[in-house]
């Protein structure tokens, strides 16, 4: 089925003519719904975070003239098709909505997230660059607040480290050498492995290495998947499948979850969120493990990928943008906001202010007491990176193309399914009607 989705220089331009129109009349509302003093404006909000219910309680305590009421949604793609259904038809989208950071350019482009930059205000300054660039797309919009974010981090087993006489790796030279020197000691161990079906996983590792995969300028996208930085990423796993010293398996099945348990597994390549899969599938090894910075490729220019993370944002259907916008500035950036996401809703907050609320050690790693000035180090070095409005159909490009390479075990295959996600995105993105150059 063909989509639908608006080229998105097309949804900028019509909200430049709609605020340069505003400017202009003599009406200068924002096209909310006129409120009297004292009444009480009631927003929904869809999420999947954990406990959300409880974190806006304390918002509803403070502001008692602005009530938001959370709705539970299942996360991800679900919760996207789901707005996008009700943009289509009309009515039926909630005022806010949690966004993963790839789905914005999705969202803009079908014209179902607003323009809060003039609502939210100055709020730049409270965010790494990496995670305000998702929200502006290159622009002077502002199609959402950060919420969370997932910078990579690297997990390894202290204890195989001091066996072996390893210091955790600075580089991936250094990795590799790690990887080499482990496998040889024990054929069943790995540094870690290689997974085709974690797309997120390796956009994270080629952000690191300086990529961004979309890119928009005007009217006209470009797709940067098979270019260098990424080759270099391909080009580096596909060599250490091949030599057998890391492993070939995905992630997230019950054979990786029970590699991490029993020492098969004695690294893992990660994000912040990271401690609490740990806890969840390897309960006999904790006090055995820590968190260290990723590897890099240029030690004297330390950068990072992001893996995961989403915003808070206000949909074009919502008849009180304002008071939306309010609430999420409160949600993201408060204090009081910033620790009920940290302690109740259990995600690592965007804001740059998130230390204060960060004051232990997840629970798993309760034996490295910088864990979070570790991450909040990860978050800062972080580069940008520009999703596009067909993240999904790059994926699921991805998941077929690396699981051939990754059975095939030769590292030719790496960069052929490199090349394969290229043509596959930009076949798809033309098909449906951007202008993609070149």
């Amino acid at each position: 089925m063909k989509r639908t989705f608006l080229p998105l220089a097309g949804v900028l331009a019509a909200a430049l003519m709609m605020t340069t129109a505003a400017c202009s009349s003599d009406d200068d509302s924002s096209g909310d719904t006129a409120t009297k003093p004292g009444e009480k404006v009631e927003l929904t909000y869809w999420t999947w975070a954990p406990n959300m219910d409880k974190v806006v309680e304390g918002w509803n305590s403070a502001h008692p003239d602005i009530h938001v009421t959370v709705n539970k949604q299942d996360g991800g793609d679900p919760a996207v098709t789901k707005l996008l259904t009700a943009i289509k038809a009309g009515s039926g989208a909630p005022d806010v909505m949690q966004a993963e950071y790839q789905k914005v350019p999705t969202l803009v482009s079908a014209d179902a997230l607003a323009d809060i930059s003039k609502e939210a205000g100055s709020l730049k300054a409270k965010f790494p660059d990496s995670a305000w660039n998702a929200m502006t797309l290159g622009s002077e919009a502002l199609y959402g607040v950060p919420q969370d974010s997932g910078p990579m981090m690297f997990y390894y087993r202290t204890d195989i480290f001091e066996k072996l006489g390893l210091q955790p790796p600075k580089t991936w030279d250094d990795y590799a050498a790690a990887a080499r020197k482990i496998h040889t000691a024990n054929k069943k161990q790995y540094l870690g492995t290689f997974s085709a079906n974690d797309p997120g996983w390796f956009a994270g590792l080629s952000q690191q290495a300086g990529a961004s995969w979309w890119g928009v300028n005007g009217d006209t996208w470009s797709v940067a998947i098979d270019e260098t930085n990424t080759q270099k990423v391909a080009s580096y796993w596909g060599g250490l499948v091949q030599e057998g010293v890391v492993d070939n398996k995905p992630m997230y099945t019950p054979e990786w979850n029970a590699a991490l348990n029993d020492g098969t597994q004695v690294g893992w390549l990660s994000s912040v969120w990271g401690p609490g899969v740990l806890e969840g599938n390897a309960a006999s090894t904790k006090g055995k493990w820590k968190a260290t910075l990723l590897p890099q490729w240029d030690a004297a220019s330390p950068k990072n990928g992001n893996w995961g993370g989403s915003a808070t944002s206000v949909t074009t259907q919502s008849k009180h943008k304002a008071q939306a916008a309010q609430f999420i500035a409160w949600m993201n950036t408060d204090p009081a906001g910033i620790k009920a996401l940290a302690q109740t809703a259990n995600v690592y907050p965007a804001s740059v202010d998130s230390a204060a609320a960060l004051t232990q050690p997840p629970a798993f790693l309760s034996n490295q007491s910088d864990f979070y000035s570790v991450a909040a180090e990860a978050a800062k070095i972080t580069n940008p990176f520009t999703y596009g409005p067909n993240v999904n159909v790059a994926y699921s490009s991805y998941n077929d193309a690396f699981g051939k390479a990754a059975t095939s075990k030769q590292a030719k295959d790496f960069a052929t399914a490199l090349a394969a996600m290229q043509k596959t995105t930009v076949d798809d993105m033309k098909n449906t009607g951007f202008k993609v150059a070149g």
